[in-house]
């Protein structure tokens, strides 16, 4: 009996007060206050004893309420009050500071030495040199992208914007991004969802996504449409067009982008009728075979004009990418670039067991797609991106280190445009007014503003690079390699990249000498003419 009194204590209370105050409050005006706010906890009280759905509040009446407030308010407690400055969830206190300092042109100097435990496993570090050169010209840090097969080659950063959709960002979002990345001189990819008059207006190097929905270049029927791609593609703000294999955040998986958030602004960018469901298929009509997909990319190069054509993917099976590159090889067709995506990307929203539990993480994508196209003697044909939580100088030479020509940031740059990390990107509620249509909270983004910061983030994060490429006595990212990176394996040992690693030889694949199972196996199994295995 005294347990069940104690969980009603609060509501008697409540009942208690109303009863007296009530009566007092025509006496004294000043009790009306306290009086009125007796009586609605006690209703609220009353109510949850009869509510059906939820069982601590039928237990508890008013006082239960505390736990859906204490939900409320725990990200941002934990976010500001209790989080730990290393503690990535998905980015670290520090990670987020740094991105903040580098786009505000604040010192990114820090005193007292690491916060590193340099002793745990898993630790990672540049190795420098006795001879240390001076900085270079991030200005240089360029690459050519385009093959013997493409016509209009791009002279691209090796740090550029990764795949976010207008419609996932808010359209100040993308006009500051776009702006942004004119001023620096770097790319600017459109994520799925097509090139939006707010990518125009910017000015800066786009990378077009073009996506299982073929949003921008699609007929009626939701199949490409190949004048309509051509119309677009040929535009000289196009530097490059991009296949969406894939995305890290949801290998696999399509979406929907329901028909109330279909807006006559974004049905006009992705060329869908206005108010009905806009689906993205898991996987292209417009190919089913690797050697279908080469075709593809040779008809893109020509509707282009001979603009670069690469594709997009976070790794899966290892035998479908060796048929798409066994595909090249039968059918000549190379693509100019492959962008590996990692599991640990992000997204506005997904399934959490696809963004926990499929897909290969970065890195180990990234050197799968290196050594298969090394093996299979295509690797000076094909440039590589990387993408997957990069933020600093040092993500950036890690994955230069084993294979990446360059390194693309998505949610950085995020960070870049105010993001708080709030988690809130699927609720159109985003305090930043980063990840919303909501036009009234993206106002608080101001374009000029946030653009210089995009800007500067690039431009700083870029010039760390080059101090950090000096004190390892080299001048260009190109020079970098796995002997130049060193992991901390336990305790008491560490290893080069180039020790930890396999790296494949030149032609060996092709050749038929790979002497390593594993890509011994899978190259045996993949297909050209299919997805499938071999029998």
């Amino acid at each position: 009996m005294t347990l069940r009194l104690s969980r009603f204590t609060t509501l008697a209370l409540c009942v208690l007060a109303a009863l007296i105050l009530v009566p007092l409050a025509f006496r004294h005006g000043w009790v009306w206050f306290p009086a009125v706010l007796a009586v609605l906890l006690s209703l609220l009280g009353l109510w949850d004893l009869a509510q059906p759905e939820h069982a601590i509040r039928r237990n508890y009446p008013v006082i239960g309420h505390i736990r859906w407030f204490a939900e409320l308010v725990r990200p941002e407690l934990r976010q500001y009050l209790f989080e730990a400055d290393e503690e990535a969830a998905p980015f670290s206190r520090s990670q987020r500071s740094l991105v903040y300092r580098r786009a505000k042109g604040l010192a990114g100097d820090h005193p007292f030495g690491t916060l590193l435990d340099v002793y745990r496993d898993g630790y990672e570090f540049i190795g420098h040199s006795s001879r240390p050169v001076p900085a270079s010209d991030p200005a240089s840090f360029r690459i050519t992208i385009g093959n013997e097969q493409c016509a209009q080659p791009y002279s691209a950063s090796i740090f550029n914007i990764s795949a976010m959709s207008f419609g996932s960002l808010s359209a100040n979002a993308i006009r500051a991004l776009n702006t942004g990345a004119r001023m620096g001189g770097f790319s600017h990819d459109t994520g799925e969802g097509s090139i939006s008059p707010y990518h125009r207006e910017g000015g800066g190097d786009i990378v077009w996504e073009v996506a299982s929905g073929y949003f921008g270049c699609r007929d009626d029927e939701g199949r490409f449409d190949p004048e309509r791609f051509a119309r677009q593609a040929r535009e000289p703000q196009v530097k490059m067009i991009e296949i969406k294999l894939s995305q890290g955040a949801k290998p696999g998986h399509g979406g929907i982008l329901p028909a109330p958030k279909v807006t006559p602004e974004i049905a006009q960018t992705r060329g869908v009728p206005v108010g009905q469901d806009c689906i993205s298929p898991p996987s292209h009509s417009a190919f089913s075979t690797p050697l279908e997909m080469m075709g593809f990319i040779a008809r893109l190069r020509e509707l282009s004009g001979g603009k670069p054509v690469g594709f997009k993917l976070c790794l899966g099976h290892p035998w479908e990418f060796m048929g798409i590159v066994k595909a090249m090889l039968e059918s000549g067709v190379v693509p100019d670039f492959i962008v590996v995506d990692g599991a640990e990307g992000g997204t506005g929203a997904a399934p959490v067991e696809f963004s926990d539990h499929i897909g290969l993480p970065m890195r180990e994508g990234l050197l799968f797609v290196h050594n298969v196209l090394t093996g299979a003697g295509l690797r000076d044909k094909v440039r590589i991106g990387a993408a997957g939580r990069i933020v600093s100088a040092f993500d950036i030479a890690s994955v230069l280190a084993i294979g990446a020509d360059w390194a693309n940031a998505a949610r950085g740059f995020m960070f870049a445009l105010g993001c708080v990390q709030s988690l809130s990107c699927n609720t159109n509620r985003c305090p930043t007014g980063v990840a919303t249509q909501d036009a009234v909270r993206q106002r608080a983004l101001v374009v000029p503003d946030k653009a210089q910061r995009v800007h500067r983030f690039h431009a700083n994060t870029v010039q760390a690079l080059a101090d950090m490429l000096a004190a390892a006595g080299l001048s260009h990212p190109s020079d970098l390699g796995p002997h130049h990176l060193v992991r901390r394996v336990s305790t008491t040992e560490i290893r080069l990249f180039s020790d930890l690693h396999v790296f494949l030889e030149a032609g060996e694949l092709a050749e038929g000498r790979c002497e390593h199972s594993f890509y011994r196996r899978n190259w045996d199994l993949a297909r050209a003419d299919s997805f499938d295995r071999a029998a």
